[in-house]
């Protein structure tokens, strides 16, 4: 019994720390309906100007109040720099192009923070009155922790009081249900955004300086936190403050108790939850749904082909592509067969993102499946490669056939995240198996001889990846892609003239799968191995970029994406150290030059 309390109060301090950063992503998307990838990297920075500033004050509680709440101060300051330089250009722009440009943010800051406080970890020096701790049920439990348990309530009662008691919080609120009208009635929206996304950077700021005892300041705390706070957020509700406390509470004590009941599920628990929550309530806890973005663009049906020069283009490349056995040695192939897996991944996302309307942030799950589905006929039964590459599309198109039934009926955030915990799951499957070689991967996975040659190899890659990239062209101009897009952009009707619009999202997330899948076989054969970071986070968010550069209204966007993104990859990181801070910068510039992507650009100067 007295194991249970202990393990209670540390999911209700957990609770309240996770609490602080979900709040401050649940205000920013609420009003701004941006989907802050850099909200992590502002939990960071928290972090890192806490140290800087508790440092170099005396060691009282009172002083150490204080630091807190100058670096909570000073990364809300970083945040309203933040939104008036960058993302107030980007709110008419569709939602993921804004995570794109929110993305760039944080590898940035990502290497900007490394130039300022070095690589490694930086723990606090603790006072006596931070080392101290209280006797509870016969247990030493941690005094800071019992004060992180009362400041969670307390945040989310300063914030009630914000929104329901005063003239700005009734904006806010105004804002979140109808901006149309709050612009109509003289509301300087401008302002009120920015003041928005002060006080959200400001909450994360306080989160990552209140989380500086129980660790340290390392560049690792971004992505790591910002996951679990998207997966809070989620889960409560979009846009909800009491769904977002309510969530960290469930999932802080699923994690504390979690450890103790199902060590082996501990990694996968809190998206096995979002998942079941969004099953049962597409919006969340206590969300419900949103009305459209401030000037939200829309899709524009994909129902013209090619130009006369963008075919001859396309043909040219192909021509050249089909060239480069003759003309290139054994690293440029290498490197341009990594680049066709690339854009049969990207083409294979595109297909359910832009007819489909389905955008995902877990599509490496089904890359993923590909991957190991042909390892495992490699390495354990011993299967020719041309096996190996039929059972990747098969397995993974049969996977993501089975899980679309359950997500095809969501939309938006809320359809991404349930695909980004499902990928969640596969990536704790893969690495927590025997079957799978945990953490150190299926090794050994090389070609046939006939195939060994990197000339012959890069020759199937070529007919395989533009081969499958063609297919998803050739059935998005098909009748199937049309009745899709139709589904997409007025379901009511479709179903009206005898469409189903779930199956053809089903069919879609099927077939995007199936062909993730073949990208997945291809690219094992390749690499001649497989981890677990082939379904992790930062493949799938390589997947979006390359998607979303290129332009998710052309057929052509997942193809310059790829390319595009790919390129400057395998550039920057051999030209510089600092390669995060380039391509941030890089991808900055080309989400405010290209807000529809650079396909996009292309297509409407040429329409113009």
């Amino acid at each position: 019994m007295d194991a249970i309390l202990i393990q209670l109060l540390t999911g209700l301090a957990g609770a309240s720390s996770l609490f602080l950063v979900a709040a401050g992503l649940t205000v920013i998307f609420g009003v701004t309906r941006v989907v802050n990838f850099a909200h992590g990297s502002l939990f960071m920075l928290g972090a890192y100007i806490a140290w800087s500033i508790l440092v170099h004050l005396p060691r009282a509680p009172g002083w150490h109040a204080a630091g807190v709440l100058l670096a909570a101060l000073a990364t809300a300051g970083i945040g309203a720099l933040l939104e008036i330089g960058l993302l107030r250009r980007l709110y008419r722009a569709p939602e993921l192009l804004q995570l794109l440009a929110t993305f760039g943010v944080l590898l940035v800051v990502q290497d900007l923070t490394l130039l300022l406080w070095g690589p490694n970890d930086l723990a606090l020096p603790r006072p006596s009155w931070l080392r101290g701790s209280v006797a509870i049920a016969g247990a030493r439990f941690p005094a800071y922790d019992l004060l992180l348990i009362g400041i969670g309530p307390l945040v989310l009662a300063a914030l009630w009081l914000l929104f329901s008691r005063t003239r700005w919080g009734t904006l806010v609120r105004a804002a979140t249900q109808d901006r149309e009208m709050v612009a109509a009635l003289g509301v300087d929206q401008s302002v009120l955004f920015t003041t928005v996304f002060a006080l959200g950077a400001g909450l994360a700021g306080l989160g990552g300086a209140l989380a500086l005892p129980d660790g340290s300041a390392n560049l690792q705390m971004d992505l790591t936190v910002i996951t679990d706070a998207f997966v809070v957020v989620v889960v409560g509700g979009m846009g909800s403050l009491p769904g977002a406390y309510l969530a960290a509470l469930l999932i802080a004590l699923l994690q504390a108790f979690g450890v103790m009941l199902l060590p082996n599920a501990t990694l996968v628990l809190m998206f096995v939850v979002m998942a079941a929550v969004l099953a049962v309530r597409p919006h969340g806890l206590l969300g419900r749904a949103l009305a459209p973005a401030r000037g939200e663009a829309q899709a524009t049906a994909l129902i013209r082909p090619a130009s006369p020069a963008l075919r001859g283009l396309g043909l040219a490349v192909l021509a050249l592509a089909m060239a480069a056995p003759f003309l290139a040695g054994p690293f440029v192939l290498s490197v341009l067969t990594e680049a066709l897996v690339a854009m049969l991944f990207a083409a294979s996302l595109h297909a359910m993102m832009g007819p489909g309307g389905m955008a995902s942030f877990g599509h490496a799950a089904w890359f993923g499946i590909g991957a190991y589905a042909a390892a495992l006929a490699a390495k354990g039964l011993l299967m020719p490669m041309p096996v190996g590459l039929l059972l990747g599309p098969l397995l993974a198109g049969a996977a993501a056939l089975a899980f679309g039934w359950f997500v095809v009926r969501l939309s938006g955030v809320y359809l991404a995240m349930l695909t980004l915990a499902f990928a969640q799951i596969v990536w704790a499957v893969a690495f927590q198996s025997d079957l799978t070689g945990g953490d150190n991967g299926v090794l050994g996975i090389w070609p046939d001889a006939w195939a060994q040659d990197p000339r012959v190899f890069y020759a199937l890659a070529l007919v395989l990846c533009a081969g499958g990239t063609l297919g998803l062209r050739r059935v998005l101009f098909s009748p199937f892609g049309y009745a899709l897009r139709a589904a997409r952009d007025a379901p009511a009707r479709a179903e009206a003239i005898g469409l189903w619009p779930a199956r053809l999202r089903l069919a879609a997330f099927a077939l995007a799968g199936a062909a993730a899948g073949l990208a997945g076989a291809v690219g094992t054969y390749s690499k001649g191995s497989v981890f677990p970071t082939t379904i992790s986070i930062s493949r799938s968010v390589d997947a979006l970029l390359m998607v979303l550069l290129g332009g998710v209204q052309t057929m052509s966007g997942p193809i310059v994406g790829a390319l595009a993104y790919t390129g400057l990859y395998d550039v920057l990181i051999r030209a510089t150290d600092l390669w995060r801070l380039c391509l941030g910068l890089i991808i900055i510039a080309l989400v405010l030059a290209f807000p529809q992507g650079i396909a996009g650009a292309a297509a409407r100067d040429r329409t113009a």
